[in-house]
């Protein structure tokens, strides 16, 4: 399956917009950090689930659990939490489209990481794509009208959250890679509850320290917080097969895919229209995607 990754790909995205919008209703009782920990915390038994299957049924696998692995396992790890949060910030400021659209800064950022700290490598089209996301990118944060500011904070949170998933993206793929390269599917699957119990115990610790409410919160909304698990289980399952057989870069390249299913979910759940010039910018951003991905 060559392009199997472009379809794990796909189906990690629609996950992750459902799991982004159900994030955003938790927001207003949560805040951005319980929103934050649900994703992983919920997240863990159905991640722990899809690992038991792959296990069983990949009885050749010899998975090596080495202090390296599990050092880039949090280095992702933290990566992804910062990310998570700084996008849900992102979302109140600008918006749930516009958000999700400014968190594929994570393309060229990834690209960039893969290159200098792993030596992945992208051709010239591969990087005229990456050049034409980011142009798209930064017409996608200009500043628009009265409320200017509070859409330049909202792109910085959104810059700072695909800055954040680069790394994790770059550490995700190279931890599958060191925990089990014969078998890159099972492998991603395996990392996703190593990678979500090392999230959960890290920042659940640090809100029942300094937010018990907050955790108090996140149980009470059981019902969203479950479902909000599950697809992101899911999502991040999708995300780490697709990164065990792709580099970081054409897998984010796909990932934009999220963007106008995002238009379209904020547009129905939260009642948000996009300026002309920011459809403009998603159009650009989607034909950067193609390029890079088939470049």
């Amino acid at each position: 399956m060559p392009f199997g990754w472009v379809f794990a790909t796909i189906a990690a995205a629609a996950f992750q917009v459902a799991r982004n919008g159900l994030q955003r209703s938790l927001i207003g009782r949560a805040g951005p950090w319980g929103a934050t920990l649900v994703r992983f915390l919920f997240g863990l038994p159905f991640s722990a689930v899809l690992a038991a299957v792959a296990i069983a049924v990949t009885p050749s696998a010899r998975p090596d659990f080495s202090p390296g692995l599990l050092g880039i396992c949090a280095l992702g790890a933290v990566s992804q939490v910062l990310a998570t949060a700084s996008l849900l910030a992102a979302m109140r400021r600008s918006g749930f489209a516009v958000a999700t659209s400014l968190q594929q800064s994570s393309l060229p950022l990834a690209a960039l990481i893969g290159l200098i700290a792993f030596h992945d490598r992208l051709s010239a089209t591969g990087w005229s794509g990456v050049a034409l996301t980011t142009a798209a990118l930064v017409m996608l944060t200009w500043p628009r009208g009265a409320n200017g500011r509070e859409e330049i904070v909202g792109g910085a949170f959104g810059l700072f959250s695909g800055l954040a998933f680069g790394f994790s993206l770059n550490a995700f793929r190279h931890a599958g890679l060191m925990l089990e390269p014969h078998h890159p599917v099972y492998a991603a699957i395996l990392a996703v509850p190593i990678v979500q119990a090392i999230q959960s115990t890290g920042l659940g610790l640090v809100l029942l320290l300094v937010s018990p409410v907050t955790v108090v919160q996140v149980f009470k909304d059981w019902r969203r917080s479950t479902g909000a698990g599950l697809c992101g289980a899911f999502a991040s399952a999708g995300w780490f097969v697709a990164l065990a057989l792709a580099p970081a870069a054409s897998v984010r390249a796909v990932g934009v895919i999220e963007a106008p299913m995002a238009a379209i979910a904020g547009h129905r759940l939260f009642k948000e229209r996009l300026h002309w010039t920011q459809w403009i910018a998603g159009l650009a951003v989607a034909s950067g995607v193609l390029i890079t991905a088939w470049g």
